[in-house]
């Protein structure tokens, strides 16, 4: 807690005060550019990690970064209704991560065997639990997290599409959505070009290109 609160000093003394007159302007409302879906970890700062300022951002953060499909009622359900139909963001990012402890129990339902509240969550990820044991039988190890990490997103986004907000703002062409995986160890993001099926580092994103498959995922759609 002391260094909790010693970091709050340093907040006020060398952060707020130069930023005074944002601080005072957000005060009249919030108009993130997008909503940015991400893990608890904590080794994951979306602000730092897209180098954005206070009200640019509008983040749900979870274990799995997992996005609940219509029906099931949770506080993912209303934020990003509220996201998409009162703020009227124009992209939503769902970044998942290398090293996700979440997707490992994903994997090894064995880790959450005293973890009753945690398992019930991970049911949101049966889709990707499902498509690692039909599409990745041969992998073991990293590469099998790697790959969950990667797959399970994609499987969030897809659960994002069953929401009617989303539903309504892609029919309107209002809102786009985006699938990220963040590697820790090297600060690179990787983003799926649906187009050509694959992950690509995030700056080559958008060109159409076929690279050789990204190594966290082989996955060819």
């Amino acid at each position: 807690m002391r260094k909790l609160v010693e970091g709050i000093h340093r907040f006020q003394q060398g952060v707020f005060g130069p930023q005074r007159d944002l601080f005072r302007r957000l005060v009249d409302g919030q108009e993130p550019d997008a909503l940015f879906i991400t893990c608890s970890d904590s080794r994951i700062v979306p602000n730092l990690i897209t180098q954005t300022e206070p009200g640019e951002l509008f983040i749900i953060r979870n274990a799995g970064n997992i996005v609940p499909p219509w029906g099931v009622e949770s506080g993912e359900a209303g934020t990003l209704e509220y996201a998409v139909e009162v703020l009227t963001v124009s992209d939503i990012i769902v970044c998942g991560h290398s090293h996700c402890g979440a997707m490992k129990a994903v994997i090894d339902p064995s880790q959450t065997r005293e973890l009753p509240a945690l398992a019930t969550w991970l049911r949101h990820c049966e889709g990707t639990r499902r498509i690692l044991s039909k599409a990745y039988a041969d992998l073991t190890g990293d590469d099998l997290v790697e790959t969950a990490v990667a797959e399970n997103v994609l499987v969030q986004i897809e659960h994002l599409r069953t929401h009617p907000s989303v539903m309504a703002a892609l029919a309107r062409s209002k809102v786009t959505l985006h699938a990220w995986v963040y590697n820790i160890a090297e600060g690179e993001v990787y983003a799926f070009e649906p187009e050509i099926g694959q992950y690509v580092p995030i700056e080559e994103a958008g060109r159409g290109t076929r690279h050789e498959p990204a190594r966290l995922s082989r996955r060819q759609i």
